[in-house]
């Protein structure tokens, strides 16, 4: 689905210089090249503060854990998304209230979480998923009026950029109270292991993610608030200081193959390509196509065996695993995600793929139609 390796060739001298001059340095935890790193991604996105930490899932973490939230307050996440996004909410003793989401964009709406808000509801956390913003401006305004927090998960569309009616234009991550992201290497900005970011425009709020992701302490010893240990290494910074100067050209790339895409699979009878909202730009993280519930299988498993990889995100709404299954009553059911479950898969979208592949993607695919 990803070729990390041509990328890595790419760009292998100035990967492998900033490696061995972290190694040079031995400051191998919040080392120079993390201040470096974060510097430069607060310019790219235009945030006040970045704060790294380890993972995507520790940024959702220490997001909720920053926000002062009591046991049983309700946390609004859509059900259609990676397991990360409610984890962590029932992980601090949260309740997790599974929302639905549209079913042409695959994210929640204003529209579609304003009737699960209660009086225990005290966040939302929108997930921009495969690489497209969700529709903040509505989200927001929501949020603002019922007196919630807003924690963006960005994890799948570093670099979106969303265009509110009033013409100004701002980052994903940057919009809500929180946001975050994570630099697992298959991302549009990976590293070669672990890592993540949160982002706020708050000063209290930055300082108190910082403290809990740092043990709880703002000085060393003293400790202010209960926390935990989520650090992005020197040698992960390094590799991704380099990577963020490619990023607009690794989008660019994705969305050439996306198009390319939909050229051909816009004129396939049972496939739906996927939409883009007016408001926002596109990353394609993933490159997700719709299509009869009952052909989705069939179509993995002839690319599969034609030697072409494809994926289902998500194939279980979060609702129905297991881990989650006291939150509500077994026959409970999310029409869109129910269908979305059945019926999405996702095909190699990468900036180093050759174009004597892609094309021989599509004409597997057009061979099994025909």
């Amino acid at each position: 689905m990803v070729d990390l390796k041509s990328q890595y060739e790419n760009i292998k001298d100035s990967i492998d210089s900033a490696i061995l001059d972290t190694v040079r340095s031995t400051q191998f935890i919040n080392g120079p090249q993390v201040k470096s790193f974060t510097k430069s991604l607060a310019e790219y996105t235009g945030s006040k503060h970045v704060i790294p930490c380890a993972n995507g899932t520790d940024a959702l973490q220490i997001a909720l854990m920053a926000l002062d939230l009591k046991a049983g307050d309700e946390v609004i996440c859509p059900s259609f998304t990676y397991v990360a996004t409610a984890e962590v909410i029932s992980l601090l003793g949260l309740t997790p209230v599974m929302a639905d989401v549209d079913p042409k964009t695959f994210n929640i709406t204003s529209e579609l979480v304003k009737p699960l808000i209660t009086s225990r509801t005290k966040a939302i956390v929108p997930v921009h998923l495969y690489g497209q913003s969700c529709d903040m401006e509505g989200i927001l305004k929501l949020a603002k009026s019922n007196n919630l927090f807003v924690i963006e998960d960005n994890a799948q569309a570093i670099g979106v950029k969303y265009t509110f009616q009033n013409g100004s234009v701002h980052n994903t991550g940057t919009m809500g109270h929180i946001g975050t992201t994570s630099f697992f290497p298959s991302k549009n900005l990976g590293c070669y292991g672990d890592g993540g970011a949160m982002f706020t425009n708050d000063d209290d709020l930055a300082m108190k993610l910082k403290m809990i992701a740092n043990h709880g302490q703002e000085v060393k010893y003293y400790h202010k608030v209960i926390g935990c240990n989520s650090r992005l290494d020197s040698i992960q910074a390094s590799i991704l200081d380099v990577k963020l100067k490619h990023l607009d050209e690794y989008s660019a790339a994705r969305n050439q193959m996306a198009l390319r895409y939909d050229e051909v699979f816009s004129t396939v009878e049972g496939l739906e390509i996927p939409k883009r909202q007016e408001n926002s730009t596109h990353v394609f993280h993933q490159y997700t196509l719709k299509t009869n519930p009952e052909l989705r299988d069939k179509i993995i498993s002839h690319l599969k065996e034609n030697g072409i990889p494809a994926m289902i995100y998500y194939p279980v709404p979060l609702y129905k695993q297991e881990a989650f299954s006291h939150y509500v009553d077994p026959d409970f059911e999310i029409p869109n995600v129910e269908r979305l479950c059945k019926s999405v898969f996702s095909l190699p979208i990468h900036t180093e793929i050759e174009s004597s592949n892609q094309d021989y993607i599509i004409k597997e695919i057009q061979n099994f139609f025909n």
